[in-house]
């Protein structure tokens, strides 16, 4: 039995939940390891939608523990919202099935304000599409060194003195801004108050992780956003600010590399990223936008609208490179039914070149054209297909020359929202 990493194979919004719900059946244990509320998971289970930030998919099957790592920057007001909602629809959380990693770094209100103030700016260079909520600031902070940790709640006379730490950055960098000073006391009345909440979910979860995995059991490791918004590995600076590639799993929940097995990439039968950046392959006429209306490419969390384009093996393949993809997961292929042709690019062009990779430099990435195949597509419908044999024969055509393409086999086949719909070609638990 292998462990899985499953991370997105593309700029986010993959499909994920319902992948890692999928998996989480024959998983003991769900890890978080990146990221913050500003990606999410929609699963849909027996007809009903479950719309997850923070919360690890595991959560809502029963029997399963949840973990939330080190690697997570945590917003404990939206978390404690959060649990509330999905108490509200059924689902049992407690002590006993969420842990959170007792070093976690917090989203604070400064931060999302910091946030929101540089997405307002007309600056060159500042805006660069983030959801507003604080994530990278926070983020900042903990590279700063100066970050107010889950723990730190537990130990609240010595609060002053790490809100101090932290205003010593941020006053002089707001009244740059010219934005209003902190209140050092209304901060720490707001940690206090909330500390009651959380507090009980808090645990050593790097050691509770090894003693699970020493006694055998079985654990998901769940990446939120995509490969391609890697703060190393994707389009920077339109990109996140963790790390999102397979290899954080380990420092993100307090492993060592060896307890990864198997790692799934997960990536859309054509491409979509929200926010701004480059994306070579992004159809901004009636055909990106069908695409977008029959795939319901909205965000989970934020409502906004994705941009959409024709699959890019280019920057499939290079995840798999970025993130050592196993086999991939490859979901909405019933969006593309229908299509007289459909177009995969291959390799690009720049300034007169052939480049088979994606330039990491700003400029070039916006010069990339993509050079397309043009693959026949179907009329019958692969909607709700459980089997190969239910897929029409060119569907199976595109599935394989995409396996051929991006250097990685397909797993898994996702042909609807529903945990039903999917074809297992490879158990990734069974590596």
């Amino acid at each position: 039995m292998a462990n899985v990493v499953v991370v997105g194979a593309q700029w986010g919004d993959e499909g994920k939940g319902k992948i890692v719900d999928w998996l989480s059946l024959n998983a003991d244990v769900v890890v978080r390891f990146q990221g913050g509320h500003n990606a999410g998971h929609t699963l849909v289970i027996d007809g009903k939608t479950f719309k997850l930030a923070l919360l690890p998919s595991g959560i809502v099957r029963p029997g399963k523990l949840s973990v939330i790592g080190n690697g997570v920057v945590l917003d404990p007001h939206f978390l404690i919202e959060e649990i509330e909602k999905i108490r509200s629809q059924g689902v049992e959380v407690t002590p006993d099935n969420l842990k959170i990693a007792e070093n976690v770094p917090l989203i604070l209100p400064l931060h999302r304000e910091l946030d929101a103030h540089r997405e307002s700016s007309n600056l060159v260079g500042v805006k660069i599409g983030t959801t507003k909520r604080g994530i990278g600031p926070a983020y900042e902070d903990k590279v700063g060194r100066r970050a107010i940790r889950l723990m730190d709640l537990a130990e609240p006379d010595e609060l002053d003195a790490k809100i101090d730490r932290l205003l010593a950055h941020h006053d002089p960098l707001r009244r740059g801004l010219g934005l209003e000073p902190l209140d050092r006391a209304a901060i720490r009345k707001d940690l206090v108050a909330v500390a009651a909440k959380i507090l009980p979910f808090m645990a050593a979860t790097y050691d509770l992780l090894d003693r699970e995995r020493r006694a055998g059991k079985r654990i998901l490791f769940e990446g939120a956003q995509g490969a391609l918004l890697d703060v190393d590995h994707g389009t920077y600076p339109y990109v996140t600010s963790s790390n999102t590639v397979a290899g954080s799993a380990a420092a993100g929940s307090g492993l060592g590399p060896g307890a990864i097995g198997y790692v799934l990439g997960i990536a859309k039968a054509y491409t979509t990223r929200v926010g701004g950046g480059p994306f070579p392959t992004e159809l901004d006429d009636d055909v990106g936008r069908l695409i977008g209306k029959r795939g319901n490419e909205f965000g989970t969390n934020t409502g906004r609208p994705r941009r959409c384009g024709w699959f890019d093996a280019v920057l499939v393949r290079q995840c798999v490179k970025t993130s050592g993809i196993d086999g991939l997961a490859l979901t909405k292929l019933d969006i593309l039914d229908g299509f007289d042709e459909i177009k995969v690019a291959t390799h690009y062009r720049l300034d007169g070149e052939t480049v088979d990779y994606l330039p990491a430099g700003q400029g070039a990435q916006a010069r990339v054209e993509p050079v397309y195949e043009t693959i026949e597509g179907w009329r019958e419908a692969t909607g709700g297909a459980r089997s190969w044999a239910a897929l029409p024969a060119q569907a199976i055509k595109y599935v394989r020359r995409i396996e051929e393409l991006v250097g990685a086999p397909v797993a898994l086949l996702s042909t609807s929202p529903e945990r039903e719909d999917t074809i297992l070609v490879h158990d990734p638990f069974r590596d």
